[in-house]
């Protein structure tokens, strides 16, 4: 902790962090990412089923708060997630009252494919990138988010 007196410019930093949230979060991303995959889902319902991919069962004020939108938007979108058969809804692990979203099969497999477009475009990004600087982005990366989520670093990666 010998460095905690630093501090830091963080100017640059904080633009970075600002174009690529507004990269990942312009719909014609998430288009371009669909039309790679050759997935057809209303763009108001990718993000949402992108998370619960990723992150498993939650529950709906859960997700609400993970993808910073209103609870009631996100119920009406998980109903239609629901429809779709892309989800189900179960009683929570820890707590039966709350209910919890899961993937479906047929989910995950959209998920999948989404995941590879995601990855092939991604490649292309970094094509030119020595592999160590990509890896060294990862890790770094991985940090930060378990900096700022109050999380304590996992493993030797995230000390280097």
């Amino acid at each position: 902790m010998q460095d905690a007196h630093k501090k830091y410019d963080i100017t640059d930093f904080h633009g970075a962090l600002l174009d690529i949230m507004g990269v990942m979060n312009h719909p014609l991303r998430d288009e371009v990412l669909m039309n790679a995959a050759d997935v057809r889902l209303d763009q108001a319902l990718f993000p949402l089923l992108v998370t619960i991919g990723r992150y498993g069962p939650s529950g709906v004020v859960e997700l609400a708060d993970r993808l910073g939108r209103d609870y009631t938007t996100v119920s009406r979108q998980v109903t239609r997630l629901l429809a779709l058969g892309l989800v189900n809804k179960r009683a929570g692990r820890h707590d039966k009252r709350v209910s919890e979203v899961t993937i479906t099969a047929v989910g995950e497999a959209l998920t999948q494919r989404i995941d590879e477009a995601r990855q092939r475009l991604m490649n292309s990004v970094f094509a030119d990138w020595p592999q160590e600087d990509v890896q060294q982005l990862f890790s770094l990366l991985r940090r930060y988010a378990q900096a700022v989520k109050g999380e304590a670093p996992s493993g030797d990666s995230a000390r280097r």
